[in-house]
């Protein structure tokens, strides 16, 4: 019960402050990657402390003897004890409703989620293919239109890269260079299923600020990785900031990754100061920060078990 409570404190702290702390830390923008992968595992800790706590409340766990006859005759009793009285049978059914409730939500929600975008994306081919025209020098495929866009809309083999005759025409090649590195760095990156993990996590648990806040802030991340990703492979860094610019009030389709939209600014900002990269012992300390944050609920849960296996309690440990 005590292992029960400390996951569920543990999921209730994470789901609220955890968040809040790490959308105020300003290191992720330095590592994007490592930021990614911290808001990741803040936001996966905090379903497995729900779920653990749940296997917790309805496992009943007690010393038995060495022998697998004893170890499984003891746990059936234990579980006939547990659920022979009104506050064992609530605590069972807590626990399935935790265990089962969080874990077929999350599983179904992140199922049509992806389904969903997947359609859309076929859908978005079709239309491509029926009215954009490709460019073989470029390696894009161009779309007639007055506002100027450039994204990249996965699926269809490797994806493709579409910019618009209006971007075409505003920027020049440095800036449409430096914008393709961009858009093709997250076709191969993949962050099309990142992102659309973190928003179907988001709309499995939409009251859980935590969630809320990884699905903003890991969109805006993957942004910058494809920037640095780009730069790392060539692109001019201000060539890019200026494209950004340009490119700031637009809008990809849905399923698309665009190179504008909300978070230009901000990664224009970013790229202009150059930051210092998290490197070093700063990044050994946040690369602990993370396995802690995803280790932490197995800890608690498993605290108990270890002092089960110890003493050859039922039913961690079956050897003799």
């Amino acid at each position: 019960m005590r292992a029960s409570v400390a996951l569920l404190l543990y999921a209730l702290t994470m789901a609220t402050l955890g968040g809040a702390w790490l959308r105020r830390a300003h290191w992720p923008e330095r590592a994007p990657r490592l930021g990614v992968l911290a808001w990741q595992s803040l936001s996966w800790s905090i379903l497995a402390a729900v779920t653990l706590a749940g296997l917790v409340l309805a496992v009943p766990v007690s010393p038995v003897g060495p022998d697998l006859a004893t170890v499984l005759d003891t746990c059936a009793m234990l579980l006939r004890q547990q659920y022979s009285t009104p506050g064992g049978v609530t605590a069972g059914v807590v626990g399935v409703v935790l265990t089962l409730g969080v874990t077929a939500r999350v599983a179904l929600v992140l199922a049509q989620s992806f389904w969903a975008a997947r359609n859309v994306r076929v859908h978005q081919h079709q239309r491509l293919g029926l009215v954009a025209r490709a460019d073989t020098v470029l390696g894009v495929l161009v779309l007639d239109h007055s506002a100027c866009v450039a994204y990249c809309l996965p699926g269809g083999g490797r994806g493709r890269v579409v910019v618009t005759t209006a971007a075409l025409a505003v920027l020049d090649d440095a800036q449409i260079a430096a914008v393709l590195a961009h858009e093709r760095a997250h076709l191969s990156g993949r962050h099309h299923l990142v992102n659309q993990v973190a928003a179907g996590l988001r709309a499995a648990l939409p009251f859980v600020p935590t969630l809320r806040f990884a699905n903003v802030e890991i969109a805006q991340l993957t942004e910058m990785i494809a920037d640095d990703t780009a730069v790392r492979r060539g692109a001019d860094r201000l060539g890019l900031a200026t494209a950004l610019v340009r490119l700031a009030e637009s809008q990809a389709p849905a399923g698309a990754l665009g190179a504008g939209g909300s978070t230009a600014i901000a990664r224009v900002r970013r790229l202009v100061r150059a930051d210092r990269p998290v490197a070093g012992p700063e990044r050994l300390l946040a690369l602990v920060g993370v396995v802690l944050l995803a280790t932490a609920p197995l800890a608690v849960a498993a605290a108990p078990a270890v002092a089960v296996a110890s003493s050859g309690y039922c039913p961690v440990s079956l050897a003799g």
